[in-house]
């Protein structure tokens, strides 16, 4: 069974479950909130910064959990029913989104794909992963890595708070405008970090960082493709070991929520360290727990950039 299939099955079960309730009016939010679902966690962490105690939103992609294979239960599908906004990313990272929103019975949704208005970088040529395609299409989805970017996003998510509920207009635009404000400076310590070292060339575990480098004058070179749980083949190592001891690239990047085995590899061939460094695709329970969120994270990407350039 493909992915397709079975969220579309989610969905029609989840629905199946409703289907007693159409026609009647959206069950309410006892705490007269609004009621979020963000599809994983950048959405979540803009929502709520934006939303604040105006606002309730469920994580739909669970602590320490990789979206980009992820899929929607049956009870994901009925907390979306029982929304009032939808907030994802867009641009191919969640694939199911398509087709769950076609199957949904709720009318009163307020949905925003959160990308929407922003300039897509295009991805690698789409590689054979496990006998499917990858299914991200022919884009970079992480467009959240560049500050701007991410600017832009809860800015489309602001909007889509101020549609579903305008008597708190004003809040939502006063807590964006906090935020905006935070972007812009982190926007300027990345490029007055980044901009002065010697070296530019990045080695990560997978190419995640696209905007991230269009933005700061750096090259990426993924160990493997927009999905990280791709295999590199001996020839792309091959490639990549070659990438390290040309370019004097002194760290390989790696991912808290992916093995570090193929990293560690390649730093053990070519005499680099390894470090982590964070696409913000999900916080593990202990990051959550240690109050982390996209700006502690986008501060030690930047610190560990900064050593590993210079």
């Amino acid at each position: 069974m493909n992915k397709g299939t079975k969220v579309i099955l989610l969905a029609a079960a989840a629905s199946a479950v409703l289907l007693s309730g159409c026609g009647q009016k959206k069950e309410a939010n006892d705490s007269g909130k609004l009621n979020v679902m963000a599809s994983f966690y950048p959405m979540y962490d803009f929502a709520v910064k934006i939303g604040g105690d105006k606002v309730e939103v469920k994580n739909m992609v669970p602590a320490g959990t990789e979206p980009h294979d992820w899929e929607p239960a049956t009870k994901d599908i009925t907390g979306l029913e029982k929304a009032d906004v939808f907030v994802y990313s867009g641009a191919g990272i969640e694939h199911w989104v398509e087709d769950v929103l076609k199957s949904l019975k709720n009318n009163n949704l307020t949905v925003t794909e959160a990308s929407s208005g922003i300039s897509l970088l295009k991805g690698e040529e789409q590689e054979e992963v496990k006998g499917e395609e990858q299914e991200h299409g022919e884009f970079d989805p992480h467009v959240w890595l560049s500050p701007v970017n991410a600017k832009k996003e809860m800015e489309n998510i602001k909007d889509a708070f101020v549609k579903a509920d305008p008597a708190n207009e004003a809040y939502y635009q006063a807590n964006y405008d906090n935020y905006a404000s935070k972007f812009d400076e982190l926007d300027k310590k990345y490029k007055d970090t980044l901009s002065p070292l010697p070296n530019k060339s990045v080695v990560v575990a997978h190419e995640a960082f696209g905007y991230l480098c269009n933005a700061y004058g750096l090259t990426q070179m993924g160990i493997e493709g927009l999905s990280p749980d791709s295999e590199p083949d001996p020839a792309r190592m091959a490639e990549v070991i070659d990438f390290v001891k040309e370019n004097k690239v002194k760290t390989i990047f790696f991912e808290d929520l992916v093995s570090p085995k193929v990293a560690e590899t390649i730093a053990k061939e070519t005499g680099a360290k390894t470090e982590v460094l964070n696409p913000l695709e999900g916080l593990t329970d202990e990051q959550l727990k240690n109050g982390d969120d996209y700006f502690s994270v986008m501060e030690k990407n930047l610190t560990v950039l900064k050593e590993a350039l210079e």
